[in-house]
């Protein structure tokens, strides 16, 4: 981890920027892709397979034989672990219902706003080197919530051509029954274009890598709407003198090892606290069976060394952190001065794992600094606010000549007419 002593606020935009993969290489692979799969559909996905997954799929679907096999292979630990999940993310969104009363705006005029599910969305589930099942509730809850008819689920295979059986355990415990083993680019594709097979979607939600996430933009360019961008996983700690670093070291490598592209960064006050924190995350980096891939994320890694407690704050909102851990009694005190994060934890036993798997806030975040304007997936998420509005006669009359006025300032004189026509008619 590189460490760095009190830099100066010119210094932060060079620190907060994130590893990134060449864009101009990203948009030649996605749109080769893309373009492969809008010729040739179901054979280019079997082809870009094997390809990238290494494994050859000659049908995508998974089947109801593949899922009861699935389920019964599920150890009954981790079964009655995903119920309580499921139950926790299950009341945190349904918690998130909104209503919106009609209100008269003026005399006559009534304004309201209705909530619609979006009718087929995707979700797409990281398989790679981790099997991230806790992402199916997350994505499919809410989609469920919603009320959205069509939730189609993609998820790259195994070697053997499978879906770890915890992901076809918990998509079936909620109610997905549209699975595929597709993943990466050729998933994205997929979902945005439709094929023979694979339903096209209007919406794709969903954390993958930089190539998942640079196709899920490129979606975005055919009508294709996205959740938001969700890239490789980072973690900020912000770290009182109080706090045990033998917990901070652990917060660190669990999003370490999510991914070589991972980062992660620790705000201390002091150096001796840089070095003490160093020695302890080297210390559980050795029994790690992931350390390898942590290793790697930790080069793109920082301790921070900023004494002033303004500039720390400053730094966070800076950054603007998937996920932020505030230690010390004292955390929740600094919340109201917390501008840009996809998810906060705060104080000692709230550990960034927790939100990961069965709090009950969701876990799909904004990455790379797009915290400082979207959120994480909610319900909201598969919804759509559609805005209703009733005139009556008496309202038209009071509104009409406004209209008419406006309109006519824009040049925009069949605005004004819709408008005139039926005050004349009134007026008979």
């Amino acid at each position: 981890m590189k460490v760095y002593y009190n830099p100066k606020p010119s210094k932060w935009q060079e620190i907060i920027t994130r590893p990134q993969l060449d864009s101009s290489a990203l948009f030649s692979t996605v749109q080769n892709v893309f373009e492969a799969v809008r010729e040739s559909g179901d054979e280019a996905i079997k082809a870009f397979t094997k390809t990238y997954d290494g494994v050859l799929i000659h049908e995508s679907r998974v089947s109801k034989e593949e899922i009861e096999v699935a389920k019964n292979s599920v150890s009954q630990d981790l079964r009655e672990a995903i119920d309580i999940a499921a139950a926790n993310i299950r009341t945190f969104h349904q918690a998130q219902r909104s209503s919106f009363d009609k209100i008269e705006t003026s005399e006559g005029v009534l304004c309201w706003q209705i909530d619609r599910p979006i009718e087929k969305v995707g979700i797409y589930v990281p398989g790679g080197s981790a099997p991230l099942f806790s992402t199916v509730l997350m994505l499919g809850i809410p989609a469920i919530i919603a009320g959205c008819q069509d939730v189609v689920l993609c998820s790259p295979p195994n070697s053997e051509g499978k879906i770890h059986p915890a992901i076809l355990y918990t998509a079936d415990l909620i109610g997905i029954q549209k699975i595929f083993k597709i993943g990466g680019i050729q998933a994205i594709a997929a979902l945005s274009l439709g094929t023979a097979s694979i339903p096209q979607v209007y919406k794709i939600a969903g954390p993958g890598n930089q190539y998942v996430t640079f196709a899920k933009e490129y979606a975005m360019r055919l009508g294709i709407a996205i959740d938001l961008p969700a890239g490789p996983s980072e973690l900020l700690v912000m770290v009182n003198k109080e706090a045990n670093l033998e917990f901070v070291a652990a917060d660190l490598l669990s999003q370490a090892e999510h991914g070589a592209d991972s980062q992660v960064i620790a705000i201390v006050e002091t150096e001796a606290e840089s070095v003490n924190l160093k020695k302890q995350v080297e210390l559980q980096l050795k029994s790690l069976p992931r350390r390898k891939i942590a290793e790697e994320a930790l080069e793109n890694s920082m301790i921070i060394i900023l004494s002033d407690r303004q500039e720390r704050i400053n730094f966070i909102n800076a950054y603007a952190p998937e996920h932020l851990i505030i230690t010390g009694e004292a955390a929740e005190d600094l919340l109201p001065e917390i501008k840009n994060a996809g998810s906060v934890f705060l104080g000692d036993y709230s550990p960034e794992s927790a939100g990961d798997y069965a709090s009950g806030t969701n876990h799909t975040l904004p990455t790379n600094g797009a915290a400082r304007a979207y959120s994480g997936v909610n319900l909201s998420t598969f919804l759509k606010k559609i805005t209703v509005q009733k005139l009556s006669e008496k309202g038209l009359i009071r509104l009409g000549p406004s209209i008419e006025i406006m309109a006519e300032a824009e040049e925009l004189f069949a605005h004004k007419n819709a408008v005139s026509l039926r005050l004349k008619t009134i007026e008979r």
